[in-house]
């Protein structure tokens, strides 16, 4: 029925919207911002109907949550940057249908998942950055996705992101893109020396292990990065444990993945973060290597307790 048309990693820098303003950085994110201007002009290409946008900003501690709201509008300040992030107005609409649809098939693969349709819960920056270079038009219809999470199992983050793929080619009737909304390694610079990092990463360390998974993405090393993802995801200092990047493998068939990744926006450092907008084309997939659910399976609660 419906068509998962295209699938990245990007990221959601709150020094994008910083850029934007007069002063010493204005235009120094113009590369990232030129990366989301042409994701969003494939999306337009590939007539996407809705963005669903796993979000490292949504921190949840129980359940997967979607945030399928009819429509969204406000003005927002980030609680943790409020001197990059202030006073940013966001509006585009939602699409409770296929937020509905996307739980329901997640649930019946064994990944507990609410949707949130009659809400008050707006955006969080992982998806409004984005959204305000994607979707300035209001062309795409947006669903946000929790990808914070703390007390999740990454197998199920998986799982969820291949049950969401069934759910829009199963039961959806129109064209859907799936962005992973967060950095590679993420360990900011200590405070008081932030302005240094503007735009290194942390340590030389981090910068070389970013460096040699990027590589793994473009040459299709599918098996053995999804075999490390959980090391990678504490060692690294994954944005959000990884999730999102756990949703993104598993919508694209995790280790039987044949794609191999497009950079878009090469990668770069920004507060001593790792980021980057990479494309994954999306190919045919039977699901033969996606993990089993786990919080939902007793026998393996028991023993993870052991």
């Amino acid at each position: 029925m419906g068509k998962l048309a295209l699938a990245a990693k990007i990221t959601h820098v709150p020094s994008m919207y910083l850029s934007e303003l007069p002063g010493p950085r204005h235009g120094f994110r113009q590369a990232a911002i030129d990366g989301h201007l042409e994701i969003a002009r494939r999306c337009r290409e590939l007539n996407v109907d809705t963005i669903v946008v796993f979000d490292t900003h949504w921190l949840v501690n129980a359940n997967y949550h979607i945030n399928c709201a009819p429509h969204f509008k406000g003005v927002y300040t980030s609680n943790e940057l409020p001197h990059f992030i202030s006073n940013m107005e966001y509006e585009f609409p939602g699409n409770p249908e296929l937020g509905r649809l996307l739980a329901e098939e997640a649930n019946r693969l064994g990944v507990e998942t609410m949707a949130h349709d009659a809400t008050t819960l707006g955006p969080e920056y992982g998806t409004l950055v984005p959204m305000r270079y994607m979707n300035t038009d209001q062309r795409f219809k947006v669903i946000s996705v929790s990808a914070l999470c703390t007390s999740h199992y990454l197998a199920d983050s998986a799982r969820l992101g291949w049950a969401m793929r069934k759910a829009v080619e199963e039961h959806y009737d129109g064209t859907v893109a799936f962005l992973a909304s967060g950095s590679l390694s993420h360990r900011f610079a200590q405070n008081g020396t932030a302005p240094d990092f503007a735009t290194k990463v942390w340590s030389p360390f981090l910068e070389d292990l970013d460096h040699r998974v990027v590589q793994m993405w473009e040459q299709g090393e599918w098996e053995t990065f999804c075999a490390m993802l959980p090391e990678y995801a504490v060692k690294g200092h994954g944005e959000g444990f990884m999730h999102d990047t756990a949703m993104l493998l598993g919508a694209l068939g995790w280790s039987k993945y044949d794609g191999k990744a497009e950079v878009v926006t090469p990668y770069f450092g920004s507060s001593g973060t790792g980021q980057i907008n990479a494309i994954f084309p999306v190919t045919p997939q039977d699901g033969s290597t996606i993990p089993a659910a786990q919080a939902s399976n007793p026998d393996f609660i028991a023993a993870s307790r052991l």
